[in-house]
């Protein structure tokens, strides 16, 4: 159940926000730290870390290329950014997203919020990650033992952002 949104009592200006697309690895803890530092209001950290998994499906999944188009994934995620700043009152915002081949069980996104009460930190975090699942500018490509193939978006994924408001399908 989403509920509505509290008005927020800092401006989108206000809030610390950090967006990364990067090959290297990232550590959560530091993460956290950075948006826990100099901000005494601060009384929820909620974090989403995605990862690779094995399978897709039925399928074996050996690796997991990620790419992107630099200069407008980061436009993009930054308004992402700009939407649950208005819809939530939140203190901070960490994205980061990797890109490369990547291995099972290797991390591949985090996004962390962090607010002054754990209902608005929850939903911004998973309003941020439904919304980076579909809109974001992302390739997939997925090596298995049968070959490569490139990954599509999921109408899960689709729905999972409709339930906050915004019908942008991308599933086919």
């Amino acid at each position: 159940m989403n509920l509505p949104p509290t008005p927020p009592t800092k401006t989108p200006a206000d809030v610390p926000v950090s967006v990364r697309i990067q090959s290297d690895d990232f550590d959560l803890s530091q993460e956290v730290a950075r948006l826990r530092q100099n901000d005494a209001m601060v009384g929820a950290v909620c974090s989403f870390v995605g990862t690779v998994r094995d399978r897709q499906g039925q399928e074996e999944v050996s690796s997991l290329e990620l790419e992107h188009y630099p200069g407008m994934t980061e436009k993009s995620i930054l308004a992402m950014i700009a939407q649950a700043q208005a819809r939530f009152d939140i203190r901070g915002v960490s994205v980061v997203h990797r890109v490369g081949v990547l291995q099972p069980k290797d991390q591949v996104v985090l996004v962390a919020v962090s607010s002054s009460h754990r209902l608005e930190s929850f939903q911004a975090c998973e309003f941020l990650m439904d919304y980076l699942k579909t809109q974001a500018p992302f390739w997939k490509k997925e090596t298995s033992p049968e070959g490569v193939k490139w990954v599509d978006a999921r109408v899960s994924d689709d729905a999972a952002l409709a339930r906050w408001g915004i019908d942008r399908p991308n599933a086919r």
